[in-house]
């Protein structure tokens, strides 16, 4: 029987343990929960925060790249357990390595659909608010992330090893 995103149960979605990855089978199952998060983040930006659709669209873009993309595809982790040096291995090192034309604008995007998203977590008591905090605080080091995208694009030579070290995975 499939069932719809939609009629995916509010408590099912908020249910940290059900976001557990042990085989490819969870990990499937973990991503179509977490797409259904997605969406309901989606609506409490349009609906409680009164975001324009296109912002609001945006930022449960971002946040879905860095959550079903990092946590779920590259680390198969449960994205409550989240930190914000995973915020900087993502945004710092594998968001640039992982794409064709790294750059800016598109992260700024990530990182600022992140945060709202974790912020939005910690309203619905899942994740601590100091750990949103420290997620928020990550999320806004757009310099740092900027510099790193520069370095990566003036890497010559044997210059990767010394870049990845800075901000390793």
């Amino acid at each position: 029987m499939n069932i719809s995103d939609e009629q995916i149960e509010l408590k099912t979605l908020h249910n940290k343990s059900n976001y557990r990855i042990d085989d490819l089978d969870s990990e499937i199952r973990v991503d179509r929960l977490c797409s259904a998060l997605l969406k309901k983040f989606h609506q409490h930006l349009l609906r409680q925060l009164q975001f324009d659709p296109l912002n609001a669209g945006s930022q449960a873009a971002g946040a879905d790249y860095f959550l079903r993309e990092f946590m779920i595809g590259k680390r198969r982790q449960n994205i409550f357990d989240a930190t914000a040096a995973q915020i900087k291995q993502f945004a710092g090192n594998w968001y640039i390595i992982s794409n064709l034309e790294p750059n800016m604008e598109e992260l700024g995007v990530m990182l600022q659909g992140t945060a709202s998203f974790y912020r939005y977590c910690a309203d619905n008591n899942l994740v601590q608010p100091e750990t949103a905090d420290e997620i928020v605080e990550t999320c806004q080091q757009t310099d740092f992330f900027q510099q790193r995208i520069e370095d990566f694009h003036a890497i010559s030579g044997n210059g990767y090893t010394d870049w990845d070290r800075a901000c390793p995975l």
